[in-house]
């Protein structure tokens, strides 16, 4: 009941101030399990999805969302599980792995719609990264349900990383035809299956989003651009030092 009513209530928000359109309704089936498999851009990501769609689809999200103390912590919490998340430790990360299949499991083996991010995190410059075969693919074999794959389209410009008030604009949704990997159930241990399910899923995403592709996981170039971030300041910062230096040691010659 609280689900419902935060969805209408977000649902009707977000359409009169956004306007987001939505392509490929059709392949979202009515009833039974399906793995929504998408791109990911924006934190809003996992508003504007589940809002648009007629059935609910479960994402996990941090624990913190759901364990944050005070008012503030108490009414994120019950958001969050207003439309539809769930919490799950990300402490260690095989632990949070194997915590969201399970979670994962749970949802699809009720017969509904579970939404995973097969990049694991958010793309840092809008590009398309490699897909993480240990979720996606697990889940899909393991549940045996279909993956629809689903392109976000211009939500990091609405809300960029580090902005709290989004940008007024239209975001869109594309949603591609189910794809179905039941042939390959039993093989869930087999990496080179996985990887290969996976790549499948995340082609069919660059095809609908018009993505560059990246061959590299999106943690891996989060860590490069801030460490190359890290080595630009500390060579300004060395580059200022060295010019002050020059500079006093000019105003000493010069006084001498």
């Amino acid at each position: 009941m609280f689900y419902s009513a935060m969805k209408m209530s977000l649902g009707n928000s977000l359409r009169l101030v956004f306007r987001p359109w939505v392509e490929g309704m059709e392949n979202v089936p009515e009833t039974g399990a399906a793995i929504l498999a998408s791109n990911h851009l924006s934190f809003s990501d996992s508003f504007f999805l589940p809002s648009m769609l007629h059935r609910k689809v479960t994402f996990i999200a941090k624990a913190e969302y759901f364990t944050t103390p005070g008012v503030k912590g108490r009414l994120t919490a019950a958001f969050f599980k207003g439309v539809g998340q769930l919490p799950v430790d990300r402490s260690g990360s095989r632990g949070a792995g194997e915590a969201a299949i399970k979670s994962g499991l749970e949802v699809l083996e009720a017969g509904e719609l579970f939404g995973i991010y097969p990049e694991g995190t958010r793309s840092p410059d809008g590009r398309l990264y490699r897909g993480k075969p240990g979720g996606l693919g697990r889940l899909a074999l393991l549940s045996g349900a279909p993956v629809l794959p689903v392109a976000m389209i211009d939500t990091e410009k609405i809300q960029p990383p580090g902005q709290v008030v989004p940008k007024v604009m239209r975001p869109g949704i594309r949603i591609g035809r189910p794809l179905d990997f039941t042939r390959y159930q039993g093989m869930e241990h087999d990496r080179f299956i996985l990887r290969s399910v996976t790549d499948e899923v995340m082609y069919e995403i660059m095809k609908l989003s018009g993505q560059e592709y990246v061959d590299e996981y999106a943690t891996a170039a989060k860590r490069r651009m801030a460490d190359e971030a890290k080595r630009r300041k500390a060579e300004e910062k060395a580059d200022k030092a060295d010019k002050a230096d020059k500079g006093g040691k000019a105003d000493g010659a010069d006084a001498a």
